[in-house]
């Protein structure tokens, strides 16, 4: 629904505070769509997840040539190197197929290329070039959306889908708990052998996955299986969405939301929640749905931004972040900053480069929201 702001025109309840008429001026009309994602509860087929292992809107037209290597650090203009070369071999073969299992000779090399660095350094920007550089069909997806894949369609037939696939790109690959381990170990050996090109991204190496969350230990044959699969290429660097940028804009004050919607969002759609209700119904939509709870959605309003000191919540809400950024969804917020969003524990925990990456993503978001600066 569309709200006129012009002339005293009524808003629901949910939005009366955020905007008011006399922020307006008498001479111009503001159209904004208000929406509540808490009013969202999205359902999603396998189909609509099958169609969606794609590069996100934020990376739709990357390429290795666009991709900016800071010179202060040889190992990033040495990683497109690798990687276009890696693009050279994919398909080269025929593609998969699970005969090869069976038929073929084993590769002398290995199956994956692993991008292993920081926040910030273009891992992602560099995984979805080589998914545009390389020959279909392909699927690229995150860590949890590949997991969320097998939920939805079994683990064999998500080996028997992907098994027909050039190439598999896994970004943000973590492990997060023992069930993850074995099934990402089965499903990375089992496409590589039918022949399957992989990638993946992380800031762990793989040999370390798991680290700090879980009884790695006792899950070393699996988590070395996994690494096996894998050529690691290292990336060093800062954080470009910081890089030689002023420092993130602090909350706004919750009575001067409405003015900074109304001048940044003119005619667009923007999702206006309460963050405590937000954060709770988090609770009740699966994380394979996030894309499509903020389908539609130009800019984000929160208000009252507190601390999140469960985690489960924080984990949850790590995703939410990631799929927002992916869509490049401006963010309008009063509260706490961003980098206060997490406890000490967390911040300090087995989870920790989750929620860094959170804080870094939610923190460029921000200073869109604010500044028009592109994240």
């Amino acid at each position: 629904m569309k709200y006129g702001l012009d002339h005293g025109v009524g808003i629901e309840p949910c939005i009366a505070g955020i905007l008011a008429e006399d922020q307006i001026s008498a001479e111009r009309t503001t159209l904004v769509q208000i929406e509540q994602l808490v009013a969202r509860t999205p359902a999603v087929s396998v189909h609509e997840l099958l169609d969606g292992f794609h590069p996100s809107q934020r990376f739709a037209d990357v390429s290795f040539s666009s991709y900016r290597p800071d010179p202060a650090q040889p190992s990033q203009s040495a990683a497109v190197k690798a990687l276009e070369t890696f693009a050279d071999g994919v398909g080269a073969d025929g593609g998969g197929g699970l005969f090869k299992k069976f038929f073929s000779k084993k590769p002398d090399t290995r199956a994956g290329i692993y991008l292993d660095g920081g926040f910030g350094v273009g891992k992602t920007h560099l995984l979805a070039s080589l998914w545009h550089a390389s020959p279909g069909p392909k699927a690229f997806g995150t860590f949890v959306e590949y997991t969320n894949l097998v939920g939805a369609l079994s683990f064999r037939k998500t080996v028997e889908a992907l098994s027909h696939y050039k190439l598999v790109c896994i970004d943000e690959f973590e492990l997060d708990d023992p069930g993850d381990t074995v099934l990402m170990s089965r499903l990375m050996r089992e496409l590589a052998d039918a022949g399957v090109k992989l990638a993946a991204t992380s800031n762990t190496l793989p040999g370390s996955l798991g680290e700090g969350r879980f009884a790695a230990v006792d899950f070393q044959r699996e988590i070395q299986v996994l690494a096996d699969q894998f050529d690691v290429v290292r990336i060093d660097g800062e954080d470009y969405r910081h890089r030689g940028l002023p420092a993130a804009p602090a909350p706004l004050r919750t009575e001067d939301l409405k003015r900074q919607m109304i001048a940044e969002f003119d005619g667009q759609t923007v999702a206006v929640d309460e963050f405590s209700t937000l954060v709770h119904h988090l609770a009740g939509v699966h994380p394979s749905r996030y894309r499509q709870l903020i389908g539609g959605i130009d800019a984000v309003v929160w208000r009252n931004v507190q601390p999140i000191t469960e985690q489960a919540v924080a984990l949850r809400f790590v995703v939410l972040a990631d799929r927002l950024y992916d869509k490049d969804v401006p963010i309008l917020a009063s509260g706490v900053p961003f980098d206060q969003l997490f406890t000490d524990d967390m911040m300090t925990g087995g989870y920790m480069k989750k929620y860094f990456r959170a804080v870094s993503r939610l923190t460029a978001l921000a200073r869109e929201g604010q500044n028009h600066e592109p994240s």
